[in-house]
């Protein structure tokens, strides 16, 4: 059976899903509402579990793949929960120190996606490090997305964004690392990258996917340069857009927009239907094409 993309899906039924990965509707409201959707022997469920991702296919580097050495790591976080882990991943091959990469999720912890991302990023030669925001509640759960999302509503998003914080200071101190830093973040996580920029300013580059503006007097401290990746049907982040941008020119921060024309909310994530593979495809290379830049000086 051929693979589902966004173009077999109503739109209407695409809005109700991200309303749904947003915790604005739960399963329940999901299923009840998505019903409408479901034709020709289809039912709600079904729609959940095609529109829901599929890890294992979407999958390009193993954890076990040769090339990389990955860890589990504990790193401190004294303004936030104290203690959290992260997945710590780097070439096997390399020689003398890295610049290295924050890798931020979704809102639904450090899940196999996110955890591929940074085996990825390793494989083109940085050491990528992708914290996990659930730490404090045990980590992404053996349940999956559902619960991951649920468990992700009761975190204490301060002390949260303390921990990403502490996430970029442990990287930047590892061993194995330049001290020339990044970070690339995936909705939730976009919105975690731009709050990173804001927060250190030691930051050599930051990469939102379809993430939220941080507050705008908040933007004049950002020193990193900022390469935001935008989809062209977001029309939630999107409308965010102008302010943002116009603080950002009123800050002199160095920053450029791309809007993906057709592209929906999500479209790097190669787990799931919303994938956009011209657009992936383009706004990864540019965001290798930029950390290399910025980071390798």
């Amino acid at each position: 059976m051929p693979k589902k993309t966004i173009a077999d899906f109503d739109p209407d039924l695409l809005i109700l899903f991200d309303a749904y990965v947003h915790g604005h509707v739960d399963r329940r409201g999901f299923l009840n509402r998505a019903t409408k959707f479901a034709v020709g022997g289809v039912t709600a469920g079904m729609l959940l579990d095609s529109l829901s991702p599929n890890f294992a296919e979407a999958q390009k580097v193993a954890p076990s793949d040769a090339r990389i050495k990955a860890d589990v790591v504990s790193y401190p976080s004294p303004q936030g929960t104290g203690t959290m882990k992260g997945y710590l991943v780097r070439p096997a091959s390399a020689s003398g120190t890295l610049p290295g990469v924050v890798v931020v999720h979704e809102n639904r912890g450090l899940n196999p996606h996110i955890e591929d991302i940074a085996r990825r990023l390793a494989l083109d030669n940085f050491i990528a490090f992708a914290p996990d925001a659930l730490t404090p509640l045990g980590g992404y759960p053996a349940g999956g997305e559902d619960e991951a999302r649920g468990m992700f509503g009761k975190l204490d998003q301060a002390k949260t964004r303390e921990d990403m914080v502490a996430a970029a200071t442990f990287l930047q101190a590892h061993a194995e690392c330049t001290g020339r830093i990044g970070a690339v973040g995936f909705c939730w996580g976009g919105g975690i990258a731009n709050m990173l920029a804001t927060r250190v300013p030691t930051l050599g580059a930051a990469v939102p996917f379809y993430g939220s503006a941080p507050a705008a007097e908040d933007v004049p401290n950002i020193k990193a340069q900022l390469l935001i990746h935008n989809a062209g049907t977001d029309t939630r982040i999107n409308a965010g857009w102008p302010a943002f941008e116009a603080a950002l020119k009123a800050a002199t921060v160095r920053h450029a927009m791309h809007l993906y024309e057709g592209a929906s909310h999500g479209f790097n994530n190669d787990t799931t239907p919303r994938y956009d593979e011209a657009a992936a495809t383009l706004a990864w290379k540019r965001t290798l094409d930029f950390f290399n830049a910025e980071l390798r000086k």
